[in-house]
């Protein structure tokens, strides 16, 4: 075993002890330029779809729901610089509505504090932000006059209510070979993600792939 490879195992062992790991992912992949981030699978698998869309040619635009300070959706704008991205958030934290839900149903108390951003914040971050259409109220109703196709959809928000209503309105319009990512789908902290996606998914025959990023996301296609 050469040096380098003893002591990257030898590093991986110690980090797993703390619930942290490295990975060698796309190591075979020269295009691939990741900026520094917390969530490097959820970011690098969002990289190899983008490559999936553009050699398929699949048409459509991008948007996602639940922006907070927009960290995944800069790198979207980055990634389909030359797409429409709808931005679809309070940009004030949890709506009421989808947190009585959230409690009635006791998937969780909804109270984490989300107010800490802006629209402004996250336009001075967007690297085409000529390309952006921020939605700002609540959702779905912020949709109602959106009539566009989409390759490429985020639903980060988190709550049972918004992310079935994400899927309702978002999966008709995937164009063919788009994806949907979902967050929160295997997180403890907000149990109502997988209710919402499984109800959805089960009701329209649609299968979805779960992958091992911090959040843990869930992905569909068509």
């Amino acid at each position: 075993m050469s040096v380098s490879r003893f002591l990257f195992h030898s590093l991986s062992k110690i980090l797993a002890t703390k619930s942290l790991y490295l990975t060698k992912s796309l190591n075979y992949k020269s295009s691939q330029s990741l900026p520094p981030n917390y969530d490097y699978v959820r970011f690098s698998t969002l990289g190899l779809c983008y490559e999936e869309i553009i050699n398929k040619g699949v048409k459509g635009n991008i948007a996602e729901v639940g922006v907070y300070k927009g960290v995944f959706a800069k790198r979207m704008n980055k990634l389909f610089s030359d797409r429409k991205l709808y931005l679809f958030d309070t940009f004030e934290g949890f709506d009421g509505k989808d947190v009585e839900v959230e409690k009635n149903s006791g998937y969780s108390k909804g109270d984490q504090d989300f107010s800490d951003t802006s629209v402004q914040m996250v336009m001075s971050n967007m690297p085409y932000p000529e390309k952006c259409i921020v939605k700002k109220g609540f959702f779905p109703d912020t949709a109602s006059d959106v009539e566009d196709s989409f390759c490429f959809v985020s639903l980060d928000a988190d709550l049972y209510e918004p992310i079935l209503q994400g899927l309702i309105f978002f999966y008709p319009r995937l164009e063919k070979g788009g994806y949907i990512f979902i967050h929160d789908f295997n997180n403890d902290e907000y149990k109502g993600a997988r209710p919402a996606v499984l109800k959805y998914c089960n009701e329209n025959g649609i299968n979805y792939v779960p992958i091992p990023d911090s959040g843990g996301t869930v992905i569909i296609t068509k």
